[in-house]
């Protein structure tokens, strides 16, 4: 029979800290161990995010508090298994039927490649496992279509809502998918925000544990109707390390923070270029930048991007870097900031409307 309790090794365990929640197992509830009789033990590990790319390095860091309170010889059986829920959004905004959460990519400024890091987000997401989707939210100039590969238009089974289009298993829309390419959208912005509004509940979303949101640059009309209609569960800024970027990365920003909706951190999109005939990095834009903005605001750097030619050569052909090449390094960076973005929302506060059923009273 072994010494050890079952108790005793998952406290142990448990001291393991995440870095993409950056609380412990323990606190993150995410640690099960059962004793048998015949002295081995079975650990579950349930994660409240999609980690795919995390799931051997922790498994690792098991085994070795395993081997250290149980012996090298202890007899282990190790699962993992993911359960991402809802989480808190603006009060008094209706939830999303089909999507668990809705998380805003945004950048304050144009030119800063923020269409190009929520596709890689969306799709990186999707390759550690979780079911994702992508609103392409710039009226005047979507992008995704392109960026993604899709062409033709959303098929409608009723008459009133529409199919998403499927690309490298992302569910998507777009107002680039009911236009042609090289028409303008010469709309005020109430219809603009109509649009948007309609896009985003008319879409036949199917389980999606993230919307992604690809917003416009700027703090205008569609961000005060994200603000005020749409449940968002948390935001990104995207900003590169120069300061004119920065001020208006600023202002995105606060304006999340003004609407009550959580900033989870911040990526720093072209912090290195990277020779393509030599391999050597230089900051060209400066250095440090999004993460002397994080500091000042209290917030986490999600992860940095380099300014590297192929990630522009891949957007521009319709396969993202994530796909086009899935085992390279830029594609393990959004892989980590997929992570830690997911890991930032699993440690917020989970929304029960889902949970609990609704009251209604009526007079009889």
């Amino acid at each position: 029979m072994n010494q050890l309790s079952a108790q005793a090794l998952s406290d142990a365990i448990g001291l393991i800290t995440d870095p993409h929640t950056k609380s412990t197992l323990a606190e993150g509830k995410a640690v099960k161990v059962t004793a048998a009789e015949d002295g081995s033990f079975a650990i579950d590990v349930l994660l409240g995010y999609p980690a795919v790319g995390w799931q051997s390095e922790l498994e690792g860091m098991i085994r070795s508090v395993v081997a250290k309170e149980a012996g090298a010889q202890a007899n282990v059986s190790l699962s993992f298994k993911t359960k991402v829920v809802a989480h808190e959004v603006q009060k008094g905004v209706t939830p999303i039927k089909g999507v668990k959460n809705i998380i805003a990519v945004a950048s304050g400024k144009g030119g800063v490649g923020k269409s190009t890091v929520s596709s890689n987000l969306a799709l990186a997401l999707a390759a550690e496992g979780g079911r994702v989707g992508i609103l392409d939210a710039d009226i005047y100039g979507p992008s995704q279509p392109r960026m993604l590969g899709i062409s033709g238009r959303p098929q409608s089974s009723d008459g009133k809502s529409i199919e998403p289009m499927i690309s490298y298993q992302l569910q998507a829309m777009s107002i680039g998918f009911l236009i042609d390419e090289d028409t303008p959208m010469i709309w005020r912005g109430p219809m603009v925000t109509q649009a948007l509004e309609q896009l985003l509940n008319d879409t036949r979303w199917k389980d999606l544990d993230y919307l992604i949101i690809d917003l416009p640059p700027g703090t205008g009309d569609t961000q005060l109707t994200l603000a005020q209609k749409v449940p968002v569960s948390g935001a990104v800024i995207v900003t590169t390390p120069q300061d004119i970027a920065l001020l208006d990365a600023r202002k995105a920003l606060k304006m999340f923070e003004k609407v009550e909706i959580p900033v989870l951190g911040v990526v720093e999109n072209m912090s290195t270029h990277v020779c393509s005939q030599c391999g050597h990095e230089e900051a060209i834009f400066g250095q440090g930048g999004g993460r002397r903005m994080a500091e000042e605001y209290n917030v986490d750097v999600l992860g940095g991007i380099p300014l590297d030619m192929r990630i522009r050569e891949d957007a521009d052909s319709g396969r993202p870097t994530v796909v086009a090449d899935p085992d390279g390094k830029v594609t393990s960076n959004y892989r980590e900031i997929a992570r830690h973005v997911a890991g930032r929302l699993a440690a917020r506060k989970r929304n029960y409307a889902d949970v609990f059923p609704s009251i209604v009273v009526q007079n009889t």
